[in-house]
Order: C-alpha cells, then structure tokens, then sequence
C-alpha cells in the first residue's frame, strides 16, 4: 500500500514537471479574449479549435481543457465543437475591485501529446453603478473672515466601475458664493474641492445648502448626490496652522500594528479655549479610517491594521487641526508603503538637461542607464514615465533609456514638468524605484503684451493742477523675465493738430498717465489717443489700446451781463410810462455764461431798490416788470441794482444797475415826431425838455457804443479778424442782441457780440449796431419779437 502511494507521488511530479516544460516551451505571448460583464452564462467566447488551428473532434481525442489557477473555472470547452464559452455571469467589481485592466488567466491544456497555451480573458466594464455618498449630509463650518479662493475639500462619492465608468466630475447647484472643482488624489481618485468665490456675510446669511453632485463618465451617465449644510461661524482671530503642510513618510508594509508612523503638531497663536487643538481625520474614506488610528491629543498616527504592499502602495491621509472657535488647519500626510525585499531597481543618471526652450523641436532631456542587483526575472527591468505628458522614453542600448520631448513645448500653459521615471522590475512580488526628474522651459518672446482693456475713459474736472495723476493703463505679458518687462508710451495722434505732448504724458514703467498743464473745458471737451505697450524681448513685441480723456467742466466763469451794457458809459435809462398796468415790461437783463451745464444755468434777483414792491425781476428770463400800478406820488427816477447768478458751486454772479424814468403821457413803443413833440412842447415846458434830454442820453448811448467798437478794433491783431467776429475753439460765437423800443430809445438795434477769444477773461465785446431798413427789417438778421410785449429784447446767436 505504502509503495502504491509512492508511486502515485512520483507520477504527479513527473506530470507537474511535463507541465512546466510545455509552459516554458509555450509562446510568450498570450491570448487575449474579451467579454463584456454581466454577459449571461453559456455566452460564446471564441472557438478554441480554430484559435489552435486544431480540428473539433482533435481537441476531444487529445483530451483539451480549460484550467485557471485556484481551479476558479469561469469558462467552460464543449469539445463537440471546441467552443469557449462562459460558465457563470461575470461581475467585473467582484473578480477585480477596482483594478483595471481586469484579466482572468486560463490555461488550455492538451493532455495526448502534452501541450500548454497561456490565455487571458479580459472583462470589460460596463456603466452598472451609479456614484455613491458614503455621507450623504455633509456638514461644514466655514469663516466669515474665509478670502475669495480659499479651498474646502469634500468627502468624495464612490463608484465601483472603473474608467471612464468611474466618478469624473463635480458639479454643485448654482449659488452666489461657492463654486466645486474637481481634484485627483495621487491613487487616482477623485474628490470635489469647494471654493469660495465671494465673501460670506454671518449677518447676511448665516447658513447655507448645497447640493453637490457626482458624475460618472459613462454613457449615459449617472450620478449621486450629497447634501452639503454649510454655517457661516463668526470671525476668529487665528486658525492653527501645521509646522509642516505636506508630510511625506514610508512605512515597510510589514511594520507591526500600533507602529508610529508619524507625529503632526499644529499650533495656534490664540490663547485659553480658542488655543486648545485636538486633532481628527478630515473626511477619510472607510478604507483608511480602518488602517490608521489618529489620537486627538498627540497628533500621533498609528497603524492599526497590517498593511499590504501589492494592495495598496500609498495612502494620503488629510488632518484637521481645530480649535474650540470652530475654526481649523489641514496638513496632508502622504503614506508610501515599501515593499519588503532584498534589491530594488536602481537608476543611474549619466547626462540631464534641467531647462529646455519653448517651441523647440524634439530634445534630448536625459540620458540614464537601469540596472538590478538580483538575477533572472527579478533582475528583469521595465522603464515607464507618466502618461499625458509630452515626453517620450526610447531605448537604446541595452539598460540604456534616453527622455526627450514629444515635440514643442509652451511655456505660457506649462512652464514646470515632474517627470518620473518608474523602474519596474519583474520579480514577485515587484520592486520598483522612482526617480523624479524637474525640467524646467524656458521662455521664448511669442506673446505680445495685451491690454486689461481696449479703451480707457478717463474723467479730469478743468483747471487741474500740473503733473495731476488722472489714471492708469495696464497691460500684461505671457511671457516671463525680460520678455515680460513692458514699457508704455504715448503714439502719435491720428489728429495733427492736437498738441498731445504737451496735455498729458506717461510713466513707462507702471503706465501712469498725467496732465502736463491745466486744461479749460471751455476750450477742449474731451480728446483721445492711443498708449503703446512694448516687451523687452528680441524681437519686441507689442500692442495699443485707445485712451478718451473727458474733461469735466467747473464753474469758472462768471454770467456776463450783454444788456444793458456795464462799460462805464452814460447808463440807459428806461422810460416807463405812469398809465403802465402791473407786469408792464419795463427792460430785460440779458446774460450768458461760458461754463456749460448747471454751471450756466441762470437765475436774476433784484437786489436792491429805490421804492421796494414797485418793481420786481422775473428770476429765469430777466424781465424786470411793475409790481404794481403807478401814482403820482412815485418817484420819477428809480434806480434797480440786479443781480445774476449761476447754478455752479460755489455760485458765481454779477450785477448790472438800470436806471428808469417815470413819465407822464408816455405810452408809445416810439418817441413822438418832432412836430408832435414842439406842439407838446408849447403845452408843457417840462416834458419838452424832457424828450430832450433823453434824446441826448440816447445820442451819447450810441456814439460811447460806436467809440468802445473802435478802441477794441485797434486792439486786436489784424489776424484775429477775418471778415468779421473771430471765433477761437471753446468760446463763444458772435451773438446778436436786439433791443426794441426799450425805454428812450425810439427804434429797434440789434449789436452782434463776440467773446474776446483767448483773453482768457470771459470779456464780451460788442460791435457794430445794425440799423433797420426803411421796410423795418435787419440787413443779414430776423428780428425776433415779443408779439405780448412790445418793450422785449430777443438774444439771437448766428
């Protein structure tokens, strides 16, 4: 019995040692089938007769069947007809979890003569879970003294397919002061990170609810959500802060439980209640709350369970500091296991370029040899990098790798690459070392400066004072060192005649501009140009944007009284009759402004009197009228002090005075003919001498008007007159002023007007009166007429 058994042991290792020989002998290569998961049961995979180029009724006389390590058979062979079909449905996420890609191996083995075929069986995903919360209430408590940008990760959803059928973004319910990013995690995972995009206001809003919301990349997708509860907590001086934001530790995977793997320590500037810190996991998934343990006080992190390398090579663990304010700190802990073993890969770098230009064609970046002290497969190397970087590894030599760049580089969208290279090599369980590579890019002048804005509107009130700082352009540059040092400057005006560079001027480093003079409103309104931002690179690059500089008018001009004249003549004196009715016109004070706006807006005020209530000023058109009816025992002379203001601030004003004459029996707009007045004259010795003392005054009226035309005439230079009244820019035009049948004055004149120009002093000039033809009318001119008064002055502008 016992030498039966014998035997029967020496036959299986004979059989086991055929078996390893046909696997040694088998290609290297396997075969590789795909199902999708969930397919039902008995579903056709290939057909293994046609696969080995055998025929069906071969596979059953050689005896073929399908084995799998740990007899785990998922797949079945009908050798009937040598097809490969499915035992039982798959569920990729409980054959591989989350490891991608999933691959069953199988053996086929041909008993008679022996031989072996290595294949794989790769299930591919399907889209058949939605993302889960594990918490479906989050709660956070957020500063009100929290800045615009600051970052408040949240507990990630779990999705149990992988791929693109895993988790791929974040979106959170749109609200006015948070928005969700989405970040990775160094395993791959991804988690929401809320950002905070306006200041929060406890007063204002003391909680808030969001809704946040998981999405898979499948097709079509699905998603989880989550309910985000967040409390605006009242302003705290100073949150605890981590000696260290980022640690970085290894552990063997084969340290004891309870091992020390690292102690953090936070501190608050604080004192008393605000500055005692306990310490907790921020937001740990189940799966590292299990295999460490924080304790509160110490900030000591504890392994809790035995770690397993081939599982899990790394874990980053975020630690909230917080202090009884609410208020808190984070530092992340990076957690690499390492693999217990005797020699891992080593990397030897034998040439490396640190910074390559932008826009250069493909580049050698580092030369670097592999090697492992251990023999046969675990002396095996594998060499790997990062994917989605624009780099490429090639080999050369035998060990030897050469890193170079895929094609041009841009600085502007990255101007940091980490490279690792990964050397892998093929023991079991696998050793791999990583060694990091920084490959700065260097800047190329490819970007010209750019403008914040492509127009500028400046406002400057006039009668600045130099040098006065009215506003700023600003451009930026992509670009970085020299390349991105900007000079501004003023280009030349597209209008000849603006005199630009004596009106402003601009600093070139910081783009400040300036007025260089006080400017006059009444002269320039507004005007425009163009500022240049030029790099320092080679060749230099630049850009232009438009500058409107609005000047903004100041009350610096006091109203200016046209009628009746204030030249120190013989005054004008208005002849009211005693018969008038009340609100009878007896003048009107004219005036103008030079400022625009309310600044010009004019209001008159009778100041003062001879007889208070007889006469009154209408306060927006100047029309001095009786206030009341006449009597005998009214003064004949009357003296009336007006005033004239502005609606500027400070207010501006001027007076004029108007002297009126009571008169018995005068009614008419006209004096009465030399005929009519010798007979009145004969009536009433008075009112003859009168008549003619006021056709006097009217006389030396005229001839002091003619007189002060002739002496501003010969003041002027002959180039300020061309055909009549010179008009500079900003001042006034000629105005005609008409005064019909005011007071002695027995016909209508009309005087064109003109604002000395460049006097600088506001000072109306008046010149040649135009008389009347015989028909009534004015040569060039409309008189414009009251037709409800006939003792009216109109102000016409030409």
């Amino acid at each position: 019995m016992e030498a039966s058994r014998k035997l029967i042991c020496r036959q299986r290792q004979v059989l086991f040692l055929v078996l390893f020989l046909g696997l040694s002998q088998a290609g290297t290569e396997p075969r590789r089938y795909s199902v999708v998961e969930e397919t039902e049961g008995s579903s056709f995979v290939t057909n293994l007769a046609k696969d080995l180029g055998l025929g069906q009724r071969e596979l059953s006389r050689r005896g073929a069947r399908v084995i799998s390590k740990g007899n785990k058979l998922h797949l079945q062979l009908d050798q009937a007809t040598g097809d490969l079909l499915l035992n039982e449905k798959l569920d990729r996420e409980e054959l591989c979890d989350h490891t991608e890609p999933c691959v069953l191996r199988f053996q086929v083995l041909l008993a008679n003569p022996l031989e072996f075929f290595q294949a794989e069986l790769q299930v591919i995903d399907i889209n058949d879970h939605a993302p889960v919360f594990v918490e479906r209430d989050m709660v956070l408590k957020i500063s009100e003294s929290s800045p615009p940008g600051t970052a408040f990760p949240l507990k990630n959803a779990q999705d149990e397919d992988v791929g693109r059928n895993n988790i791929e973004n974040y979106i959170i319910n749109p609200n006015s002061y948070f928005r969700v990013l989405t970040r990775e995690r160094s395993d791959g995972r991804k988690y929401p990170e809320l950002v905070l995009d306006k200041a929060l206001d406890r007063e204002e809003e003391p909680e808030l609810r969001l809704t946040l919301t998981a999405l898979d990349g499948g097709s079509p997708p699905q998603s989880g959500t989550a309910q985000v509860y967040i409390e605006v907590v009242d302003i705290n001086d100073n949150a605890p802060e981590f000696e260290q934001p980022f640690y970085r530790v290894q552990i063997p995977e084969d340290s004891p439980i309870g091992f020390l793997i690292v102690k953090v320590s936070a501190t608050d500037v604080d004192i008393g209640v605000n500055g005692e810190i306990s310490y907790s996991l921020f937001q740990a998934p189940e799966e590292i709350r299990k295999t460490f343990e924080l304790n509160p006080l110490t900030g000591d992190i504890r392994l809790k369970r035995q770690l397993d390398f081939e599982a899990i090579q790394s874990y980053e663990v975020i630690v909230e500091a917080k202090d009884a304010g609410s208020l808190s700190g984070k530092c992340t802990v990076l957690t690499q296991v390492l693999d217990v073993n005797d020699n891992a890969p080593e990397v030897t770098m034998s040439a490396l370029t640190r910074q390559v230009p932008e826009n250069s064609p493909e580049t050698v970046v580092a030369l670097f040899s592999v090697s492992d002290l251990d023999s046969e497969e675990n002396g095996k190397i594998s060499c790997s990098i990062q994917d989605n970087l624009p780099f490429l590894l090639k080999s050369s030599l035998e060990n030897f790798y050469t890193l170079v760049t895929e094609g041009p580089l841009d600085r502007e969208t990255t101007d940091e690459y980490n490279i690792t290279i990964t050397v892998t090599d093929m023991g079991t369980p696998k050793l791999k070392t990583e060694h990091n590579i920084t490959v700065l890019v260097s800047d190329v002048n490819d970007n010209a400066p750019a403008f914040t804005q492509t127009s500028y509107t400046l406002f400057l009130r006039e009668n600045n004072s130099p040098a006065l700082h009215i506003g700023s352009v600003s451009a930026t540059d992509r670009d970085a060192g020299a390349n991105a040092q900007l000079t501004y400057s003023l280009l030349p005006p597209h209008d000849p005649q603006l005199p630009l560079a004596s009106l402003v001027s601009i600093n070139a480093d910081n783009g400040h501009l300036f007025a260089l003079r006080a400017l006059d409103f009444e002269a320039l309104q507004a005007f425009e140009f163009r500022v240049g931002a030029t790099d320092r690179g080679s060749p230099a690059l630049s850009s232009q944007a438009l500058v409107r500089v609005q000047v903004l008018d100041a009350n610096d001009n006091a109203p200016f009284v046209l009628y009746p004249l204030q030249n120190g003549s013989a005054p004008c004196t208005e002849l009211v009759p005693r018969a008038a009715e009340p609100g009878y016109l007896v003048s009107k004070v004219v005036a103008v402004d030079a400022d625009s706006g309310q600044n010009a807006w004019l209001s008159f005020q009778l100041l003062k009197a001879t007889e208070p209530g007889l006469f009154g000023v209408w306060a927006h058109n100047g029309e001095v009228r009786t206030a009341r009816l006449l009597s005998e025992r009214d003064a004949a002379k009357h003296r009336l002090l007006v005033l004239v203001k502005d609606n500027g601030e400070p207010a501006l004003s001027a007076s004029v005075t108007l002297h009126v004459l009571l008169v018995d029996g005068f009614s008419q707009p006209y004096l009465p003919l030399p005929e009519a007045a010798a007979d009145q004259a004969q009536a009433d010795p008075l009112t003859v001498y009168l008549v003619i003392a006021l056709a006097s005054v009217s006389s030396l009226f005229l001839f002091s008007v003619l007189a002060f035309i002739a002496v501003r005439l010969c003041r002027r230079s002959r180039a300020a007159w061309v055909g009549g009244c010179s008009v500079p820019e900003g001042h006034f035009p000629g105005h005609l002023v008409d005064v019909s049948g005011t007071g002695t004055l027995s016909q209508s004149y009309q005087y064109e007007v003109c604002l000395m120009g460049g006097s600088g002093t506001s000072e109306f000039k008046f010149l040649k009166p135009i008389v009347p033809n015989s028909q009534g009318h004015y040569p060039g001119a409309e008189l414009e007429e009251n037709p409800d008064f006939k003792n009216d002055f109109s102000f016409s502008i030409q």
